[in-house]
């Protein structure tokens, strides 16, 4: 169809990754005629080198951890040791099964799917593989890739990305995390469970800088109880091969060995030399710029992803996907908050948070207008059951909604589909506080919590 050079498509998409493929799926099925054109294999960073494959090997440390601790529940199992084989067949199973229902969902929308390496070559075509495929419009959701620092050179062998950590054949003795931020706790997490002894380097003074502060010390206390070194404060300086593994050096002078270096400072946009720039397209470092509809400055082009300096996460993704379509399909759409947009950390203990951080709602609404209040999982029955500890915090306008709910403890995670409702519903404590909560469930803390700040506590004090 797409060799056919009167073939004109209403959407191309360039990119099949979960921002492209979300757009080609609700696109098509808005009667929209997509072509989706992906180099390597659709559903991108998060299906194949990210979201699911890093969340397999956290659930694998999981049983591990669960082995080892097995006789403070009465259960009496003997850890025996990592099969690092086995672990990626495990993993790669996830992933097979979901690319395979993936393929199955784009062919039974009738996506024209077309496999190779695309560049933009007009404000409506792409060519790819010698071929030129035209659209009414053009959507740009190429992705993003490992970064790195100046001077420091990934080569896959002791100074490895989270693409090489995924794949790795042993578990390594000791390994130094460059990077405190969501990827590099979830892989210390990872490791930690498979044996590592592994320490974190994070140039900003807290552990995933970019959550309530509360949320950073609880993590880090739980690491060190945990037994994962961090160092915080400092920022890199240098890396180099010793006889039998890596040294870091810091800025301070203050150096570490180990085994690996994982390089996990973040993600960079995927968009050099794709003719982004030749045709117009606004950009700036890399990422290419739009407005709240995923507009860029070119009427026929639009951008959506990790290409956008949006949130890193592969659900707004979907959803700036979704977006684009609906609103070339021309039905009324509404611009993202971002703030309402759940985050979630799958390191032990979880990391989850929705709307904005206390110090945040004191710069927006001023100090004495913002109430907090933190509810200790301690006091929860299901999360004593599951022997974790931690919290939930609240962040109010004072007489007014819950704009912030930050939370740390095994399977927070899934308690963040409530905190999303919560903020972006603009819910009264109050409003929260009447709805009866499942007992015992860890969900059952969220009420606590909002009983405790509507003024009638129930199992915390006052």
């Amino acid at each position: 169809m797409a060799n056919d050079a009167s073939t004109v498509f209403d959407l191309v998409i360039l990119g099949g990754g979960s921002g492209g493929y979300a757009a080609a799926l609700r696109g098509a099925q808005l009667g929209l005629d997509v072509a989706l054109i992906e180099k390597d294999k659709v559903g991108g960073t998060c299906l194949h080198r990210g979201c699911i494959p890093t969340k397999a090997l956290l659930h694998a440390g999981e049983i591990a951890d669960q082995a080892r601790e097995s006789e403070l529940f009465g259960v009496k199992a003997t850890f025996e040791g990592i099969d690092v084989p086995a672990v990626h067949k495990y993993k790669d199973g996830v992933i097979s099964g979901l690319y395979k229902g993936l393929q199955g969902l784009i062919a039974s929308r009738k996506v024209t799917y077309i496999e190779g390496e695309g560049r933009l070559s007009s404000p409506t075509s792409v060519d790819v593989g010698g071929q030129r495929v035209q659209g009414r419009h053009v959507l740009l959701a190429t992705g993003s890739v490992p970064k790195s620092l100046p001077g420091l050179e990934i080569d896959g062998n002791r100074i490895i990305s989270s693409d090489h950590a995924l794949v790795l054949d042993r578990v390594p003795k000791s390994a130094i995390v460059l990077g405190g931020g969501v990827i590099g706790v979830e892989f210390a997490s990872a490791w930690k469970s498979f044996g590592t002894d592994v320490t974190v380097i994070e140039g900003l003074k807290h552990l995933v800088p970019v959550e309530d502060e509360n949320s950073s010390k609880l993590l880090e206390r739980a690491f060190r109880k945990r037994g994962i070194k961090f160092n915080l404060g400092t920022f890199f300086s240098k890396a180099e091969y010793t006889q039998d593994g890596v040294k870091v050096t810091l800025a301070d002078g203050k150096e570490f060995e180990a085994e690996l270096l994982l390089v996990a400072v973040g993600r960079g946009p995927v968009s050099a030399g794709l003719g982004y720039e030749e045709q117009g397209v606004a950009m700036d470092r890399g990422y290419v710029l739009v407005d709240e509809y995923m507009r860029t400055n070119v009427p026929t082009i639009s951008a959506v992803g990790d290409l956008v300096p949006t949130l890193q996460l592969a659900h707004v993704g979907f959803a700036e996907g979704m977006l684009v379509a609906e609103r070339l399909a021309g039905l009324k759409v509404v611009p993202i908050d971002y703030d309402g947009v759940p985050r979630v950390t799958y390191c032990h203990p979880e990391v989850a948070s929705v709307g904005i951080t206390e110090a945040k709602a004191k710069e927006i609404y001023g100090a004495d207008k913002v109430v907090a209040l933190k509810y200790n999982l301690a006091g929860n029955g299901k999360s004593k059951i599951l022997n974790t500890a931690g919290e939930i915090k609240l962040v109010q306008v004072k007489d007014g909604a819950v704009v912030g709910v930050h939370m740390v403890g095994d399977r927070m995670g899934e308690q963040v589909g409530e905190a999303q409702l919560i903020y972006n519903w603009e819910a009264l404590p109050a409003e929260v506080a009447q709805l009866i909560h499942a007992h015992p469930t860890q969900n059952e803390a969220m009420g606590e919590a909002h009983l405790a700040l509507a003024g009638k506590p129930l199992h915390s004090h006052d």
